[in-house]
């Protein structure tokens, strides 16, 4: 494991890529990778340096994860994402929810957030615990996804 010393070291040197001379850069090139590169865009060049020192320093990203990244990077799209269901409500729609005998109203914002009684709340858990006095799956106080099934008492 790394220290943290040498993550401040590591920094240090990342942050000194940008004010070396280019016959250093090229040193350093030359330290970790087998061949030049054809172009010598010194921006391009100090991020894969980067790179190199900070895999030396950390060690290497798994190959899993490099297939991961690359996929992400041709398609934009992050696989296997779960979306919460607060997040597939759109903007300015209401959500009514009665609860002792009274009508809650809760609008969600542009921003994500959720309206009741003129306060923003961050989730809807926020605003179930609002109306209740106790914690609660938003979701599921407003009927947006099945409640978790009740524990069964422990087992002795």
């Amino acid at each position: 494991m790394t220290t943290h010393a040498s993550k401040e070291a590591v920094a240090a040197r990342l942050a000194q890529l940008p004010y070396l001379p280019m016959e250093n850069i090229w040193a350093l090139w030359d330290q970790y990778f087998d061949r030049r590169p054809g172009h010598h865009h010194r921006t391009w060049l100090e991020s894969r340096l980067a790179y190199k020192i900070q895999e030396e320093a950390f060690g290497a990203m798994s190959s899993s994860l490099k297939r991961r990244l690359e996929k992400i990077g041709e398609t934009g799209e992050v696989p296997n994402q779960k979306r919460r269901a607060e997040n597939q409500l759109a903007p300015g729609a209401t959500l009514i929810r009665e609860y002792n005998g009274i009508a809650h109203e809760v609008k969600v914002l542009d921003d994500g957030r959720f309206e009741y009684q003129a306060r923003a709340y961050k989730s809807l858990s926020g605003v179930a615990k609002a109306i209740t006095g106790t914690a609660w799956s938003g979701p599921a106080f407003f009927g947006l996804r099945q409640p978790a099934p009740k524990r069964q008492g422990a087992l002795a």
